[in-house]
């Protein structure tokens, strides 16, 4: 039962309820950045009231991955901490809700800041640093660490949370492998694997192995750099989930390099890539010391954007040079329809949000009542 279930606090030692506990009166709940992970993932909304999708249909026939869906629109898996998260988005007119990314072995989250303001406008993967500001402007630097709660807590939150879903929206499971000092790539891949059957036999639709994080120095954060070595891991995840679709989840490569090795490399083993998880860069004045003990951090949200549909863009043209079958998901600073319909032109099979979800949890429903005016996304 929840109760014999542990959350996360600054100690991660607490019982959890997984109860529902409005952390935004007097509208839908939000991420509340100024608060820790832990109170987040305690202060999980009720499902959105009020709000109907229901009428507000998308132009065309919509599948995900093979999956029917109303609309081409999900959300990554940085908001949606647990099922409650989930369900609450799913009421907000979204039709594939990745859980937050989730490991073998409890994890906590890095200190605050968490989400740090940044005030930057376009990056291109060339900065060294950006200045961290006050007020949220449109892209913030993002440092969770890829913190998980026990496999018990997120296997019983993941099968109750699919059953709750209505039919029609897609329950996607990010995952990543815990690397040890004494682990090989085998191991670690076995250890993705073991998580993605976990998440597969709680009721996940897709699988979402992460395989970039820029807060993560160790190689769990930085598979997608090396074609071979994701290859492998892909392969061994791909045998343990079976026919379940597989997204592998990539972040930032330059214009300078090329994607052929990474397209060659998995396709026939996953049946997508997610792009681009942030942008990595050091946070702090021109004129005054780091934060974050030095390290990048990565930025999300208005400043990867440009960048991160210009690679969409790079990796669909080396997709159809190969005659792949592999599926692109936009992520990156999506906030209003014109940004879904970049993306898609680009050559995205659909657009995943996350910065502008929680800076506005309605943004969803706006772009779907702009999209039910046209005709086509093409308009």
């Amino acid at each position: 039962s929840p109760s014999q279930l542990k959350r996360f606090t600054k100690s991660g030692k607490a019982s959890l309820s997984l109860t529902h506990k409005s952390n935004q009166p007097g509208g839908p709940a939000r991420y509340d950045w100024t608060q820790s992970y832990g109170w987040n993932f305690e202060h999980a909304p009720r499902p959105a009231a009020g709000v109907s999708t229901n009428d507000v249909a998308v132009p065309g026939k919509w599948t995900f991955l093979g999956l029917p869906v109303a609309s081409p629109l999900g959300v990554a898996a940085g908001p949606l901490l647990n099922g409650h998260w989930c369900l609450h988005y799913a009421a907000l007119g979204f039709d594939v809700l990745t859980y937050k990314t989730v490991r073998s072995g409890q994890r906590d989250c890095y200190p605050l800041p968490n989400l740090q303001p940044v005030d930057c406008d376009r990056m291109t993967g060339a900065e060294s640093r950006v200045a961290p500001c006050e007020a949220m402007r449109g892209s913030w630097a993002v440092s969770f660490g890829m913190p998980s709660s026990t496999p018990e807590t997120w296997r019983w939150d993941i099968e109750r949370t699919r059953k709750q879903l209505p039919g029609d929206k897609v329950l996607s499971v990010s995952v990543v492998g815990t690397i040890r000092p004494d682990w090989s790539l085998t191991r670690l891949a076995e250890d993705y694997a073991t998580c993605a059957r976990w998440a597969v036999e709680s009721g996940a639709d897709c699988i979402e192995a992460n395989f970039s994080c820029p807060n993560v120095s160790t190689c769990d954060g930085q598979l997608y750099q090396d074609a071979d070595q994701s290859r492998l891991v892909a392969s061994v995840i791909r045998e343990a989930i079976g026919a379940t679709p597989l997204i592998i989840k990539i972040g930032f490569v330059p214009p300078n390099v090329s994607p052929q090795q990474m397209v060659t490399a998995l396709s026939g083993i996953a049946d997508a890539l997610s792009m681009t998880n942030s942008i990595s860069a050091k946070v702090g004045p021109s004129d005054g010391p780091l934060m974050f003990d030095g390290q990048p951090r990565g930025i999300c949200g208005d400043a990867i954007r440009e960048s991160s549909i210009d690679q969409v863009r790079r990796f669909a043209t080396e997709i159809a040079r190969q005659s792949s079958a592999l599926k692109l998901i936009g992520v990156g600073g999506i906030s209003a329809t014109e940004h879904v319909r970049s993306y898609l032109s680009a050559g995205a099979h659909a657009c995943h949000l996350a910065t502008s979800v929680m800076l506005d949890p309605t943004v969803g429903v706006t772009i779907r009542n702009a999209l039910k005016r046209s005709r086509s996304l093409n308009d």
